[in-house]
């Protein structure tokens, strides 16, 4: 069922609240903050490569306040295990049976600092949470609950000791962004409040949980027409065949930039994607999920620059649609 204008107007409201309301802890990022909010309105998972001290954990923290949820931070190491994520069963000597201690994985937003860092067995862990909403302990599956989104963060600098994620894994986030330095402005605004180092515990609830999975619902429900799931499918086919192209985007990618376009209309008071909406996010979606060939990374060619590439020569819709 299509949403109606009125329930389109209502979203892009609500959205603009959020926006604002993490503004007071993320100072002069938005276009990071309204990618991440779509993110979570889209059931997806985000991908942050950042330096740093750039404000990733205040984000999370950020987010989680506002939708009147809980947070969690798993700082990735080499020691980690998966059950340091998930959650483990421990006898209780009590009730003479084992009971399910859940790990910090089962929280409305949990921040993966540094995931590279940990061993791949312990990557493995988010995968079906992060797929599925749930995690299985021995015999038993605990669904995790909605809203959930996992920010995850790797440093693009330091790579030693790290573990590259697989092609497999990094499919698995709807989006790639980073954050950044704050411009000059905002950095000197920020230490004339040095004294205030926890900008996020500031930040109150604008909805709930429950209105959160309702825009959601909305946002799933935005009328995409078929030129427009055209133009998504020429654009993958074509990443496909680039010549400097090793691995393209996915049916799964397809099908994330699908969802996240929904989501990016209705936060402009929408109730029907365009064309602008698949170029606003083409890159979030598509540069972690291009893998480029070897001669191609060893002459410099950028995945952006692909991107740009991808959107120069394939065709946009130019008919113009009605409102539904």
């Amino acid at each position: 069922m299509t949403i109606t204008n009125e329930q389109a107007r209502w979203f892009n409201q609500t959205f603009e609240q959020l926006v604002q309301n993490v503004e007071l802890a993320i100072r002069g990022k938005s276009d990071v903050i309204r990618l991440a909010l779509a993110c979570m309105l889209s059931e997806g998972h985000m991908l942050l490569e950042d330096n740093p001290g750039t404000g990733k954990t205040v984000l999370a923290r950020a987010i989680a306040n506002t939708v009147q949820g809980t947070h969690s931070r798993i700082q990735f190491t080499p020691d980690l295990l998966p059950s340091d994520v998930t959650g483990v069963e421990i006898f209780d000597q009590s009730i003479r049976q084992f009971s399910f201690q859940t790990g910090p994985i089962f929280a409305t937003v949990v921040l993966a600092d540094e995931i590279n860092r940990a061993s791949p067995k312990t990557q493995s862990a988010l995968l079906e949470a992060m797929e599925e909403g749930r995690v299985t302990v021995g015999k038993q599956t605990h669904n995790i609950g909605k809203p959930f989104m996992v920010i995850a963060t790797q440093n693009p600098i330091e790579q030693a000791g790290t573990y590259r994620l697989p092609e497999a894994q990094l499919d698995r986030f709807l989006m790639k962004s980073s954050i950044g330095y704050p411009d000059h402005d905002t950095t000197m605004q920020l230490m004339s409040q040095a004294a205030n180092r926890d900008r996020a515990a500031s930040v109150a609830p604008v909805i709930t949980a429950e209105a959160v999975q309702q825009m959601a619902t909305f946002a799933n429900d935005v009328y995409v027409e078929q030129s427009i799931l055209a133009y998504i499918s020429h654009l993958a086919t074509e990443s496909r065949r680039h010549s400097h192209v090793k691995l393209g985007l996915s049916m799964r990618g397809c099908l994330a930039y699908a969802r996240a376009a929904k989501t990016w209309a209705i936060s402009k008071g929408r109730n029907m994607v365009i064309p602008d909406d698949i170029k606003d996010l083409a890159i979030p979606i598509m540069s972690h999920r291009i893998l480029l060939n070897a001669e191609a990374q060893f002459s410099g060619v950028t995945t952006e620059r692909v991107i740009d590439d991808l959107m120069s020569s394939v065709a946009a819709p130019v008919e113009r649609m009605a409102t539904v």
